[in-house]
């Protein structure tokens, strides 16, 4: 077993004997499950308002009117759930004095910090696959586009490693935990209404830099069906830049 393995399994095991995956995990997947079933019940209204106006069967689009604000709408979920998530990470090696051991230990910081980060990726990768039910369960009703629904997972995915990666960060930075959920949120908080600065700016140099800097604008392509590399280049970049920051906050910590 690699020493990221080790990491790796140390986490899991800590996170599934105690109640946090459970908690968390919970409320992610009934908060999708009844955002899920609002906008089915809104499309089935629209479809029935379409048959009393033209008088026959009525097509829907479920792409347009279940699937892309469902995703739009869990920004919201994730940017609240995943720094809970993420918060014991390090600020719990910290408050039960075993941070030191795991200084001392041979393993390298880069190695602990990716095995931490996989480790609740790996969680969050889980969780999404079973919300993967909705659409299976709605494709035996309706005909619909799985290309959509297939970049907006993509969305949801790197959307949620960059979250992840951020309260890995914030996690790095104190002992307590609830602090370390607040800086998290604070963060991915910041950067959503920065998105809004960028838009009041419009088409100038400074707001597209400000634009190009919040998620929203790149989540929002995903969730739209559009796959642009500039998307994918921004979730790898960010994802990179908080894994580096929390190594060298984690390699100070060394030197005191």
């Amino acid at each position: 077993m690699t020493p990221v393995q080790a990491v790796i399994a140390k986490e899991l095991r800590g996170y599934f004997v105690s109640p946090i995956v459970y908690v968390v995990g919970t409320v992610f997947l009934l908060i999708f499950g009844f955002l899920s079933y609002l906008y089915v019940v809104f499309a089935g209204a629209q479809a029935i308002q379409l048959m009393q106006m033209q008088g026959g069967p009525a097509q829907i689009n479920l792409n347009d009117l279940v699937f892309r604000n469902l995703f739009a709408s869990m920004r919201f979920v994730l940017l609240i759930i995943l720094p809970i998530l993420t918060m014991r990470l390090f600020a719990e090696e910290r408050k039960l004095r075993t941070f030191e051991f795991l200084m001392t230990s041979p393993i390298g910081i880069h190695e602990i910090v990716i095995g931490k980060f996989v480790s609740i990726l790996l969680i969050y990768l889980g969780l999404l696959g079973i919300t993967g039910l909705v659409p299976t369960v709605l494709m035996l009703f309706s005909d619909f586009d799985w290309n959509p629904i297939l970049t907006g997972y993509l969305g949801m995915a790197l959307l949620g490693a960059l979250f992840l990666a951020v309260g890995l960060f914030a996690s790095a930075l104190t002992e307590n935990q609830i602090v370390a959920a607040f800086v998290g949120f604070g963060i991915l908080l910041t950067f959503w209404l920065i998105s809004g600065l960028g838009a009041l700016l419009g088409d100038t140099a400074a707001g597209r830099i400000i634009s190009y800097v919040s998620f929203m604008e790149h989540y929002d392509r995903l969730v739209r069906g559009l796959i642009d590399t500039s998307d994918l280049v921004y979730f790898c970049s960010g994802l990179i830049l908080m894994l580096f920051l929390t190594h060298r906050v984690v390699e100070s910590t060394r030197w005191k």
